[in-house]
Protein backbone atom coordinates (compact mmCIF):
# COMPACT_ATOMS: atom_id res chain seq x y z
CA UNK A 1 0.00 0.00 0.00
CA UNK A 2 3.03 2.69 -1.21
CA UNK A 3 -0.06 5.41 -1.88
CA UNK A 4 -0.94 5.22 1.77
CA UNK A 5 2.12 6.96 2.87
CA UNK A 6 2.84 8.84 -0.58
CA UNK A 7 -0.58 9.92 -1.95
CA UNK A 8 -0.45 12.54 -4.44
CA UNK A 9 -2.44 14.92 -2.05
CA UNK A 10 0.59 14.82 0.06
CA UNK A 11 2.75 15.84 -2.87
CA UNK A 12 0.70 18.52 -3.50
CA UNK A 13 0.27 20.21 -0.17
CA UNK A 14 4.14 20.56 0.03
CA UNK A 15 4.20 22.82 -3.07
CA UNK A 16 3.10 25.80 -0.56
CA UNK A 17 5.82 27.83 1.39
CA UNK A 18 4.00 26.64 4.80
CA UNK A 19 1.74 23.78 6.06
CA UNK A 20 -0.98 24.76 8.91
CA UNK A 21 0.08 23.68 12.28
CA UNK A 22 -2.01 20.66 13.58
CA UNK A 23 -3.00 22.49 16.36
CA UNK A 24 -5.11 24.80 13.95
CA UNK A 25 -6.35 22.38 12.07
CA UNK A 26 -9.58 21.82 13.63
CA UNK A 27 -10.42 25.41 15.14
CA UNK A 28 -9.91 26.22 11.65
CA UNK A 29 -11.94 24.07 9.97
CA UNK A 30 -15.13 25.05 11.94
CA UNK A 31 -14.35 28.34 11.77
CA UNK A 32 -14.31 28.11 8.09
CA UNK A 33 -17.64 26.27 7.89
CA UNK A 34 -19.21 28.55 10.48
CA UNK A 35 -17.63 32.14 8.27
CA UNK A 36 -19.39 30.27 5.15
CA UNK A 37 -22.66 29.07 6.59
CA UNK A 38 -23.28 32.64 7.31
CA UNK A 39 -23.96 32.70 3.80
CA UNK A 40 -27.24 31.70 4.00
CA UNK A 41 -29.01 34.16 6.08
CA UNK A 42 -30.04 35.90 3.11
CA UNK A 43 -31.98 33.10 1.68
CA UNK A 44 -33.71 33.09 5.34
CA UNK A 45 -34.81 35.99 5.77
CA UNK A 46 -36.20 35.86 2.14
CA UNK A 47 -37.78 32.15 3.41
CA UNK A 48 -39.56 33.78 6.14
CA UNK A 49 -40.74 37.09 4.53
CA UNK A 50 -42.02 34.71 2.04
CA UNK A 51 -43.28 31.34 4.48
CA UNK A 52 -43.23 33.15 7.96
CA UNK A 53 -40.97 32.13 10.64
CA UNK A 54 -41.16 29.57 13.06
CA UNK A 55 -39.90 28.45 16.33
CA UNK A 56 -37.68 25.84 14.78
CA UNK A 57 -36.73 28.29 11.93
CA UNK A 58 -37.71 28.29 8.55
CA UNK A 59 -40.23 25.38 7.64
CA UNK A 60 -41.30 25.61 3.89
CA UNK A 61 -44.73 25.39 3.43
CA UNK A 62 -45.75 21.25 2.56
CA UNK A 63 -48.11 22.73 -0.64
CA UNK A 64 -44.98 24.22 -2.20
CA UNK A 65 -44.58 22.40 -5.86
CA UNK A 66 -41.03 19.92 -5.86
CA UNK A 67 -39.66 22.11 -8.37
CA UNK A 68 -39.94 25.64 -6.01
CA UNK A 69 -39.26 23.74 -3.02
CA UNK A 70 -36.13 22.23 -4.65
CA UNK A 71 -34.67 25.39 -6.24
CA UNK A 72 -35.11 26.69 -2.20
CA UNK A 73 -33.16 23.99 -0.63
CA UNK A 74 -30.67 23.80 -3.39
CA UNK A 75 -29.85 27.38 -2.99
CA UNK A 76 -29.94 27.00 0.65
CA UNK A 77 -26.72 24.07 0.29
CA UNK A 78 -25.08 26.29 -1.84
CA UNK A 79 -25.09 29.10 0.24
CA UNK A 80 -23.99 27.56 2.84
CA UNK A 81 -21.25 26.01 2.06
CA UNK A 82 -20.06 27.20 -1.14
CA UNK A 83 -18.07 29.88 0.87
CA UNK A 84 -15.79 27.03 1.97
CA UNK A 85 -14.06 27.23 -1.85
CA UNK A 86 -13.63 30.74 -1.28
CA UNK A 87 -12.43 30.63 2.48
CA UNK A 88 -10.05 27.87 1.38
CA UNK A 89 -8.80 30.31 -1.83
CA UNK A 90 -8.22 32.83 0.42
CA UNK A 91 -6.38 30.47 3.12
CA UNK A 92 -4.20 28.35 0.44
CA UNK A 93 -3.26 32.02 -1.32
CA UNK A 94 -1.98 34.50 1.68
CA UNK A 95 -1.26 31.47 4.31
CA UNK A 96 0.30 28.28 2.69
CA UNK A 97 0.76 30.46 -0.41
CA UNK A 98 -0.25 27.86 -3.12
CA UNK A 99 -2.68 27.50 -5.59
CA UNK A 100 -6.18 25.97 -5.06
CA UNK A 101 -5.79 23.26 -7.37
CA UNK A 102 -3.44 21.69 -5.32
CA UNK A 103 -6.09 20.37 -3.13
CA UNK A 104 -6.48 17.85 -5.64
CA UNK A 105 -7.99 19.76 -8.57
CA UNK A 106 -5.76 18.92 -11.50
CA UNK A 107 -7.70 18.47 -14.74
CA UNK A 108 -5.81 15.32 -15.56
CA UNK A 109 -8.61 12.57 -15.86
CA UNK A 110 -10.74 14.54 -13.86
CA UNK A 111 -13.90 13.65 -15.94
CA UNK A 112 -13.37 9.61 -15.40
CA UNK A 113 -12.43 10.28 -11.70
CA UNK A 114 -15.79 12.23 -11.39
CA UNK A 115 -18.21 9.68 -13.40
CA UNK A 116 -16.57 6.98 -11.32
CA UNK A 117 -17.01 8.53 -8.15
CA UNK A 118 -20.78 9.22 -9.18
CA UNK A 119 -21.43 5.94 -10.10
CA UNK A 120 -19.69 4.33 -6.89
CA UNK A 121 -21.62 6.87 -4.59
CA UNK A 122 -24.91 5.57 -6.17
CA UNK A 123 -24.20 2.15 -5.71
CA UNK A 124 -23.10 2.21 -2.61
CA UNK A 125 -26.15 3.72 -1.45
CA UNK A 126 -28.26 1.24 -3.47
CA UNK A 127 -26.59 -1.58 -1.35
CA UNK A 128 -27.35 0.19 1.94
CA UNK A 129 -31.11 -0.08 0.65
CA UNK A 130 -30.59 -3.44 -0.87
CA UNK A 131 -29.41 -4.85 2.60
CA UNK A 132 -32.39 -3.07 4.37
CA UNK A 133 -34.91 -4.86 1.75
CA UNK A 134 -33.07 -8.15 2.52
CA UNK A 135 -34.18 -7.94 6.11
CA UNK A 136 -37.55 -6.37 5.41
CA UNK A 137 -36.86 -3.32 6.24
CA UNK A 138 -37.97 -1.19 3.71
CA UNK A 139 -41.27 -0.28 2.37
CA UNK A 140 -42.76 2.23 -0.52
CA UNK A 141 -44.47 5.43 1.40
CA UNK A 142 -47.95 6.62 -0.03
CA UNK A 143 -47.32 10.75 -0.42
CA UNK A 144 -47.99 13.44 -2.21
CA UNK A 145 -47.90 12.24 -6.16
CA UNK A 146 -46.70 16.08 -7.11
CA UNK A 147 -43.25 15.46 -5.13
CA UNK A 148 -42.92 11.73 -6.29
CA UNK A 149 -41.79 10.19 -9.29
CA UNK A 150 -41.75 11.47 -13.04
CA UNK A 151 -43.51 14.56 -11.63
CA UNK A 152 -40.60 15.61 -9.35
CA UNK A 153 -37.70 14.91 -11.66
CA UNK A 154 -36.94 19.09 -11.69
CA UNK A 155 -36.87 19.19 -8.13
CA UNK A 156 -35.03 16.36 -7.97
CA UNK A 157 -32.57 17.68 -10.35
CA UNK A 158 -31.96 21.04 -9.18
CA UNK A 159 -31.63 19.45 -5.86
CA UNK A 160 -28.25 17.98 -7.06
CA UNK A 161 -27.10 21.00 -7.94
CA UNK A 162 -26.98 22.25 -4.46
CA UNK A 163 -25.79 18.60 -3.29
CA UNK A 164 -23.09 18.89 -5.85
CA UNK A 165 -21.62 22.25 -3.56
CA UNK A 166 -22.47 20.84 -0.49
CA UNK A 167 -20.75 17.35 -1.00
CA UNK A 168 -17.71 19.16 -2.38
CA UNK A 169 -17.53 21.30 -0.01
CA UNK A 170 -16.88 18.62 2.76
CA UNK A 171 -14.35 16.64 0.97
CA UNK A 172 -12.46 19.99 -0.08
CA UNK A 173 -11.92 21.23 3.38
CA UNK A 174 -11.57 17.67 5.06
CA UNK A 175 -9.99 15.05 2.54
CA UNK A 176 -8.36 18.08 0.21
CA UNK A 177 -7.01 20.13 2.81
CA UNK A 178 -6.86 18.62 6.76
CA UNK A 179 -5.94 15.56 5.90
CA UNK A 180 -3.08 16.32 3.37
CA UNK A 181 -1.33 18.80 5.53
CA UNK A 182 -1.63 16.65 8.58
CA UNK A 183 -0.31 13.64 6.51
CA UNK A 184 2.27 15.97 4.85
CA UNK A 185 3.30 17.10 7.88
CA UNK A 186 3.68 14.45 10.24
CA UNK A 187 2.18 10.83 8.90
CA UNK A 188 -0.48 10.00 7.39
CA UNK A 189 -2.66 7.60 9.70
CA UNK A 190 -2.65 11.13 11.59
CA UNK A 191 -3.91 12.56 8.84
CA UNK A 192 -6.78 10.28 8.57
CA UNK A 193 -7.51 9.72 12.18
CA UNK A 194 -7.61 13.80 12.72
CA UNK A 195 -9.99 14.59 9.64
CA UNK A 196 -12.29 11.50 10.14
CA UNK A 197 -12.97 13.17 13.63
CA UNK A 198 -13.33 16.81 12.33
CA UNK A 199 -15.76 14.97 9.62
CA UNK A 200 -17.59 13.28 12.79
CA UNK A 201 -17.60 16.63 14.81
CA UNK A 202 -19.18 18.43 12.19
CA UNK A 203 -21.83 16.08 12.29
CA UNK A 204 -22.38 16.22 15.78
CA UNK A 205 -25.36 18.25 16.44
CA UNK A 206 -27.02 17.01 13.75
CA UNK A 207 -30.78 15.33 14.62
CA UNK A 208 -31.22 11.53 15.56
CA UNK A 209 -27.88 11.10 16.27
CA UNK A 210 -27.01 7.58 17.88
CA UNK A 211 -24.23 5.56 18.94
CA UNK A 212 -24.34 3.74 15.78
CA UNK A 213 -24.76 7.47 14.06
CA UNK A 214 -21.55 8.19 15.30
CA UNK A 215 -19.93 4.79 14.19
CA UNK A 216 -21.47 5.57 10.34
CA UNK A 217 -19.90 9.03 10.17
CA UNK A 218 -16.51 8.26 11.88
CA UNK A 219 -16.35 5.00 8.99
CA UNK A 220 -17.02 7.41 6.47
CA UNK A 221 -14.81 9.73 7.46
CA UNK A 222 -11.85 6.94 7.46
CA UNK A 223 -13.43 4.81 3.78
CA UNK A 224 -13.24 9.03 1.58
CA UNK A 225 -9.95 9.46 3.58
CA UNK A 226 -8.44 6.38 2.13
CA UNK A 227 -9.81 6.73 -1.40
CA UNK A 228 -8.93 10.69 -1.33
CA UNK A 229 -5.47 9.34 -0.69
CA UNK A 230 -5.76 6.57 -3.21
CA UNK A 231 -7.05 8.49 -5.92
CA UNK A 232 -4.86 11.32 -5.07
CA UNK A 233 -7.77 13.71 -6.23
CA UNK A 234 -10.46 15.67 -4.49
CA UNK A 235 -12.85 15.17 -8.19
CA UNK A 236 -13.65 11.27 -7.15
CA UNK A 237 -14.66 11.48 -3.83
CA UNK A 238 -16.19 14.99 -4.17
CA UNK A 239 -18.86 13.20 -6.58
CA UNK A 240 -19.21 10.05 -4.43
CA UNK A 241 -20.13 12.52 -1.73
CA UNK A 242 -22.36 14.30 -3.14
CA UNK A 243 -24.03 11.10 -5.10
CA UNK A 244 -24.45 9.24 -1.87
CA UNK A 245 -26.32 12.49 0.00
CA UNK A 246 -28.33 13.32 -3.07
CA UNK A 247 -29.52 9.27 -3.86
CA UNK A 248 -30.22 9.36 -0.24
CA UNK A 249 -32.61 12.07 0.19
CA UNK A 250 -33.84 12.83 -3.33
CA UNK A 251 -33.83 9.61 -5.07
CA UNK A 252 -35.64 7.24 -2.22
CA UNK A 253 -36.65 9.53 0.12
CA UNK A 254 -34.28 9.60 3.42
CA UNK A 255 -33.42 11.82 5.85
CA UNK A 256 -29.53 12.62 4.59
CA UNK A 257 -28.08 12.34 8.48
CA UNK A 258 -30.90 13.87 10.13
CA UNK A 259 -32.38 15.80 7.85
CA UNK A 260 -35.53 15.76 5.17
CA UNK A 261 -34.42 16.69 1.72
CA UNK A 262 -36.46 19.20 0.01
CA UNK A 263 -37.11 18.62 -3.75
CA UNK A 264 -38.97 15.67 -4.45
CA UNK A 265 -38.30 12.06 -4.49
CA UNK A 266 -38.33 9.81 -7.44
CA UNK A 267 -38.90 7.01 -4.96
CA UNK A 268 -40.86 7.25 -2.03
CA UNK A 269 -39.19 4.77 0.59
CA UNK A 270 -39.92 4.08 4.63
CA UNK A 271 -37.80 2.01 7.12
CA UNK A 272 -39.44 -0.25 9.13
CA UNK A 273 -38.42 -2.11 11.63
CA UNK A 274 -35.33 -1.71 14.61
CA UNK A 275 -33.63 1.75 14.70
CA UNK A 276 -30.24 0.10 14.98
CA UNK A 277 -30.45 -1.32 11.45
CA UNK A 278 -32.52 1.49 9.77
CA UNK A 279 -31.18 4.31 11.18
CA UNK A 280 -34.16 6.05 12.80
CA UNK A 281 -34.62 9.25 12.85
CA UNK A 282 -31.04 10.10 11.57
CA UNK A 283 -31.80 8.16 8.37
CA UNK A 284 -29.79 4.87 7.15
CA UNK A 285 -26.92 6.81 8.23
CA UNK A 286 -27.49 5.92 11.43
CA UNK A 287 -27.93 2.06 10.95
CA UNK A 288 -26.22 -1.66 10.28
CA UNK A 289 -27.07 -1.84 6.87
CA UNK A 290 -24.96 1.80 5.96
CA UNK A 291 -21.98 0.02 8.79
CA UNK A 292 -22.04 -3.08 6.22
CA UNK A 293 -21.51 -1.65 2.78
CA UNK A 294 -19.03 1.21 4.24
CA UNK A 295 -16.91 -2.02 6.00
CA UNK A 296 -16.75 -3.92 2.69
CA UNK A 297 -16.19 -0.13 0.87
CA UNK A 298 -12.92 0.39 3.10
CA UNK A 299 -11.78 -3.27 2.67
CA UNK A 300 -11.93 -2.90 -1.20
CA UNK A 301 -10.40 0.53 -0.73
CA UNK A 302 -7.81 -0.84 1.01
CA UNK A 303 -6.53 -4.38 -0.58
CA UNK A 304 -7.93 -4.30 -4.35
CA UNK A 305 -5.14 -4.84 -6.61
CA UNK A 306 -2.84 -1.69 -7.67
CA UNK A 307 -2.80 -3.29 -11.26
CA UNK A 308 -6.62 -2.58 -11.33
CA UNK A 309 -6.92 0.37 -9.74
CA UNK A 310 -3.91 2.37 -10.69
CA UNK A 311 -3.94 4.38 -8.07
CA UNK A 312 -7.47 4.99 -9.16
CA UNK A 313 -6.62 7.92 -11.94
Amino acid sequence: MDWFNNSKLFDLAKQGQRLTHIALVIPLSFLFVFISQMGIIPVFIVLGILYGFSETGINLPEELPALISGFWMSLQLITAFGFVYVILWAWLKFFEKRPFWTLGFELKNAIKQYARGFLFGMLMFVGSVAILGAFGSVAFESGDSSKQGVAAIGGVILVLIGWVIQGGAEEVLIRGWALPVIGARYKPWLGLLISSLIFVLLHGRNPGLSVIALINLALFGVFTGLYAMREGSMWGISALHSVWNWVQGNFFGFEVSGTQAEGGTLINLMETGDDWLTGGAFGPEGGIAVTIVLVISILITLFWKEKEVENLS
